[in-house]
């Protein structure tokens, strides 16, 4: 049966119909409606036009946040109308069917796991280092969503081993100091960048500052990389994946990648650094693409 994949963003919900083998047959964007009510039936209209064009098919979601075991709620989406809702009750109720979601951090390392950068590692960790930073994990094929259904949560672990500079850490939304959100993020490079050397440069303009010889701009560029390698021993020490794939628009960094292959080894706790830590290859389409693999072939959920 074939499969439609939704991307529900804060500012656009992004739906591609796949068949079977993987065929991309279609695919719409639209803007997300600020309200819970309207998010449903834009869903669900997106839906019902490329059934009534491709037949019925099985539908995944990517969202924000995560559903919580507990009570069947969503908690901790930055599309703030969607916390406390029963979102995944309610969709399926309104496409009369059984519909399967998961974090887009979430479907972004499925997808990358399956046919992409990370194609044919035993364990993949995906992480997503955009406006926030959000991480997933893949292993034998399989999604691990964990007890409290946040594995993979590597944006909300404090920044390890801190230096000097680091001891009063900034605030993160989600109440605590010195998350690695508040360090690595878009927002938070700028936020660093502004710290150390004043102005208002956004994080893209800090990488092009950079690349154009900008002194400042290369510490803060080379002091992000190395907060990243970091973060992502911790994330070695305890996981220890074949792959890590970095998605995000600031995963688009020139040199990024490099830096953070570069600086690792001196983070972990071993002798040598297997681990490949690579950029996505489906980009901003893995979100979409990992949804609708949340169904394998015969139908049952991942």
């Amino acid at each position: 049966m074939n499969r439609i994949g939704i991307d529900l963003g804060g500012t656009k919900i992004e739906a591609r119909l796949f068949a079977p083998g993987g065929e991309e047959l279609c695919r719409q964007r639209v803007a997300t409606p600020r309200n819970y009510t309207g998010t449903i039936s834009e869903i669900e209209r997106l839906v019902m036009a490329m059934e009534a064009k491709y037949g019925a098919a099985r539908v995944g979601l990517a969202h924000p946040g995560s559903i919580s075991p507990e009570t069947g709620l969503m908690r901790n989406a930055n599309s703030v109308w969607l916390n406390g809702r029963p979102f995944r009750e309610d969709l399926s109720a309104r496409l009369d069917r059984p519909v399967r979601t998961a974090n887009d951090a979430n479907c972004f390392a499925l997808s990358e796991a399956r046919d992409g950068a990370g194609r044919g590692a035993g364990v993949v960790f995906g992480v997503i280092v955009g406006t926030g930073v959000g991480g997933g994990i893949v292993a034998g094929g399989q999604l691990i969503n964990g007890t409290q259904a946040i594995a993979g949560e590597w944006g909300h672990i404090p920044l390890p081993w801190p230096q000097q500079d680091e001891l009063d850490p900034p605030g993160c939304w989600c109440g605590k100091t010195g998350c690695l959100e508040t360090w690595l993020s878009g927002p938070g490079l700028a936020a660093c960048h502004a710290r150390a050397h004043g102005g208002a440069l956004t994080a893209n303009e800090v990488f092009l500052a950079a690349r154009d010889g900008d002194a400042a701009a290369i510490e803060s560029v080379a002091r992000h990389g190395e907060r990243m390698a970091r973060g992502l021993a911790v994330v070695i020490n305890i996981l220890d994946p074949d792959v890590i794939v970095l998605g995000g628009g600031v995963s688009n960094a020139d040199g990024l990648i490099e830096r953070i292959n570069r600086t690792l080894p001196a983070w972990l706790f071993s002798d040598i650094c297997r681990t490949r830590v690579v950029r996505h290859h489906h980009g901003d389409a893995s979100g979409v693409r990992g949804a609708a693999w949340l169904w394998d072939d015969d139908g049952a959920a991942l």
